[in-house]
């Protein structure tokens, strides 16, 4: 028999020990204790061997037969869905990295905690030693307190706030950007987005 049988021979434990009590043993004084999967198989055989018990035998390998199908049809299914959800992930991965918008997912406080290549490549930076950086840091001081108020806003119960935002980055010109941020799902971050975008005639000069 192979092993998902007899690694699940403890589920039928009550079975054989009820077929046990039908063979004589319902009289004795002390509980019949928890066959191991070697006895329960020794059990089963026994049985099979005797003509009054055979037929239970026979219908305890069929149930044992039966659930190992399912065994194998659940772990089968459980792969191919592992399999599926590792296709997804990195597929949604790769969206999200390479889409051409930076996104930015920060705390209350401002600071980085995910970003994307696209966010990483506008901020100049390696990802590793951007998480933990605000993103205020890598605005002009205008579009910092900007940001900070569609934060504030979003805090208070707006659904989506946006704005044109100066990026200054490694002490080049700014740089313009629309933001867009939303609440996190999760409540405890912010979602925002940059998209480079042409500089307004009366944008923010720091």
């Amino acid at each position: 028999m192979s092993g998902p049988v007899t690694r699940n021979l403890g589920q039928v434990d009550l079975r054989l020990r009820a077929v046990q009590q039908l063979k004589g043993a319902a009289g004795s004084p002390t509980p019949i204790p928890r066959q191991s999967p070697s006895a329960a198989l020794g059990v089963l055989f026994e049985m099979a061997s005797e003509p009054s018990t055979a037929g239970s035998a026979l219908a305890v390998l069929h149930e044992l037969q039966v659930h190992q199908v399912e065994l194998e049809l659940q772990d089968e299914e459980l792969r191919r869905s592992r399999e599926e959800l590792e296709v997804t992930l990195r597929r949604q991965t790769q969206l999200y990295d390479h889409a051409p918008v930076g996104y930015f997912t920060i705390d209350r406080a401002g600071a980085l905690r995910e970003l994307n290549l696209t966010g990483v490549a506008m901020l100049g930076c390696v990802r590793d030693q951007l998480r933990g950086r605000t993103l205020f840091s890598f605005l002009a001081p205008l579009s910092a307190t900007g940001l900070q108020g569609m934060l504030a806003r979003l805090t208070d119960g707006a659904l989506c706030e946006s704005g044109a935002l100066q990026l200054v980055v490694g002490g080049g010109p700014p740089r313009c950007v629309r933001a867009s941020a939303k609440r996190d799902p999760d409540g405890e971050c912010f979602l925002v987005a940059f998209i480079d975008a042409p500089e307004p005639e009366d944008s923010q000069k720091g």
